[in-house]
């Protein structure tokens, strides 16, 4: 990655949010890169801070939230370079968001405006960011429709949310989100809730938008079977924490850290007679309460005694692979993942070659 230029850098990131319970340590130290162009996958399980992180970004989170420490650093493509959590609200509003990093939610009904048309909510941004006429903002808003896969466009302009299915829906959202030609296009689950035919069309259409505008994707999803056909790199978090990152191809043909493996085996396949599916035993610790050494540790069946006592550093596999496990130490016993994950590994493998 050393030839692509880094668009986004979220360095030591901590995220905590004020409750009744306590404090609640939703994110914990983490860093990455986003580089231009490519798409970047963040996944785990629901509570790890996947969501949390990405918010953080575009900064949208919840008014008991903290940010305890942390840098988001933003180079857009036309040079301008901010430092996004100290940048004044009116500004994130004016100059980031919508008009550099946009956003697409889960729920496409939530995200849209029942008592606005579609066409009012496709130019609002337009004319705000890029200055246009609302003559100018509805052509652009009618030809970014078709572009997304709505043929009968103009009539959709005139429709409101209720009107639609949820795939139209969905498109409508992708279509904002892209009106002002963002850089960062964040998409946190966009196809949860959509049927398997209708999620590979949205899919397909998010990869078809990230080529024609050179834009940089980041996915967050708990569903490794959508990475695998969209992401570059995989960020792995568990516990509000980084535990394994790395190339698509490293993640899902050489994972090191035991939740990745966890992660993999709970994969449902259509070519077993297994009926039992896999499941990663016990549940994601308390983020009130301190945790003591490898927040994985007590689900983890390969844990180590130092697991229990201090967290793992992030160990470097290769240039471009890292993972947060004591079982990558210099003097740690040796351990191999599971024989039933080697026997998928070798079966994606040979699917992915006949692709």
């Amino acid at each position: 990655m050393d030839n692509k230029k880094t668009v986004l850098s979220v360095s030591d990131l901590s995220i905590s949010f004020r409750t009744s319970s306590g404090t609640v340590r939703a994110v914990r130290n983490m860093d990455f890169q986003l580089y231009e162009g490519e798409t970047l996958a963040i996944v785990g399980e629901s509570g790890s801070g996947k969501s949390v992180t990405c918010k953080a970004i575009t900064r949208i989170l919840a008014d008991n939230s903290c940010v305890e420490s942390g840098q988001i650093h933003f180079t857009a493509k036309d040079g301008e370079s901010y430092e996004l959590l100290s940048l004044p609200k009116k500004e994130m509003r004016q100059k980031i968001n919508g008009k550099r990093i946009a956003m697409v939610f889960q729920d496409p009904l939530a995200s849209l405006d029942p008592i606005m048309t579609i066409g009012a909510q496709m130019m609002e941004g337009m004319r705000r960011h890029l200055g246009l006429s609302r003559k100018e903002a509805w052509k652009e808003a009618v030809e970014l429709l078709i572009q997304v896969g709505i043929s009968d466009a103009e009539q959709m302009m005139k429709a409101y949310p209720h009107q639609l299915s949820g795939g139209m829906r969905q498109r409508v959202v992708i279509a904002i989100a892209l009106s002002c030609h963002p850089d960062i296009l964040i998409c946190d689950e966009p196809t949860t809730a959509l049927d398997v035919t209708i999620q590979e069309k949205i899919l397909e259409l998010i990869r078809t938008m990230q080529k024609k505008y050179n834009l940089s994707v980041i996915y967050i999803t708990h569903d490794l079977a959508v990475v695998a056909q969209i992401a570059d790199r995989v960020i792995v978090m568990y516990a509000g924490q980084a535990v394994e990152e790395g190339l698509v191809n490293e993640i899902f043909f050489d994972p090191r850290h035991p939740y990745t493996w966890g992660l993999l085996l709970s994969l449902p396949r259509m070519d077993t007679s297994d009926e039992k599916l896999y499941n990663i035993p016990g549940t994601p610790p308390n983020l009130i309460a301190p945790i003591q050494g490898d927040a994985f540790a007590v689900r983890n069946e390969y844990a180590l005694k130092i697991d229990h006592r201090l967290p793992a550093p992030m160990f470097a596999v290769s240039e471009t692979h890292r993972a947060a496990t004591w079982l990558l130490s210099p003097n740690a016993p040796k351990i191999e993942m599971p024989a039933q994950l080697k026997d998928r590994i070798q079966k994606m493998k040979e699917e992915a070659e006949l692709c």
